[in-house]
């Protein structure tokens, strides 16, 4: 459990993310390795309140990819904050969580194929100006199924518009 930097999210297909990470947690317990039981402790606490506030035997892996990715937006905002402030220290602690916390996310999508899906929709919506912006957002984070970074994809849709 050492290794915090592969993939997980598509290694057991018949076990849901919950499942996975509750399975690592017990890992990470019997290996003392009290960092990643810390970190998944509190991701575990997280979708816990998910099942509690919808009453939910289990918890879909959609809800639970965006308490991940909830996480790591906070990780990434810690991080900025704790580097501005001159507190490397505390800035390492938060990398070190966000790529764990990132071991349970899809693989990202390459730019180039997050480009090609943006301008599939904007083809087959009829965008045409920065007006449609709102629209386009809606449908290529649909097609995408959170395998980009919201601001990533913002940044790239905004670029296709501008050029109409």
């Amino acid at each position: 459990m050492k290794d915090h930097t592969s993939h997980v999210y598509f290694e057991e297909e018949s076990m849901s993310l919950e499942d996975k990470i509750g399975q690592d947690y017990v890992q990470a317990m019997k290996a003392r390795d009290s960092f990643a039981s810390s970190v998944l402790s509190f991701l575990r606490a997280q979708i816990k309140n998910i099942k509690v506030d919808k009453r939910l035997e289990a918890v879909p892996d959609e809800e639970v990819l965006g308490v991940i990715k909830k996480q790591v937006k906070q990780r990434l905002d810690s991080i900025t904050q704790f580097k501005a402030g001159g507190r490397a220290d505390l800035a390492e602690k938060e990398e070190k969580e966000l790529v764990l916390l990132k071991t349970y996310l899809p693989p990202e999508m390459s730019a180039e194929a997050l480009k090609k899906i943006i301008e599939e929709v904007v083809s087959s919506t009829g965008a045409s100006s920065i007006k449609d912006m709102g629209r386009v957002m809606k449908d290529v984070l649909a097609r995408l199924a959170g395998q980009a970074d919201n601001q990533t994809v913002g940044a790239l849709v905004k670029e296709r518009l501008s050029k109409i």
